[in-house]
């Protein structure tokens, strides 16, 4: 039952999680909540300390992925074709730093939750992030073809 309740939830605010702005970044990340906390089924003491931490990381990764390592893409795709040798080596060394740095936070956060839940429950974790963010690149894909005329 809490599945289908689970299931039912991110597919009606998936629907309508794709409006403008800060309403649609709170109601993924709701969604993104929702699906984790039914797949790794924590207990209320594993949640209390689990969920500071992890927002913290997220928080971090979502910096890292969409600040830094976007700005260095749109800085290459912007000036690919006039790019110095110069230039693409301090870029390729900004856009490695950038991804070692996504790297270590996540290896930061299999070590503290180590001390929270099992082993097991962490792999859990990433499972379940890599369905969350398959299903929402779904979601959006579909959208998008729905909204185009077919001839």
């Amino acid at each position: 039952m809490k599945k289908i309740i689970i299931t039912f939830l991110f597919a009606s605010l998936t629907l309508t999680a794709f409006s403008q702005g800060k309403e649609r970044k709170e109601r993924i990340k709701a969604l993104k909540v929702a699906h984790i906390t039914e797949k790794l089924d924590l207990t209320e003491k594993e949640a209390q300390q689990f969920w500071p931490i992890y927002n913290a990381y997220d928080e971090k990764m979502g910096t890292l992925k969409h600040e830094k390592i976007r700005k260095i893409r749109q800085e290459i795709k912007r000036g690919y074709d006039t790019l110095t040798d110069e230039k693409a080596q301090e870029l390729l060394n900004r856009l490695t730093e950038a991804e070692n740095s996504i790297h270590n936070e996540r290896a930061t956060l299999a070590s503290k939750l180590k001390a929270i839940i099992s082993p097991k429950k962490i792999l859990l974790l990433k499972i379940a992030e890599e369905e969350f963010n398959r299903k929402l690149f779904e979601q959006i894909r579909r959208r998008h073809q729905g909204g185009k005329k077919r001839d």
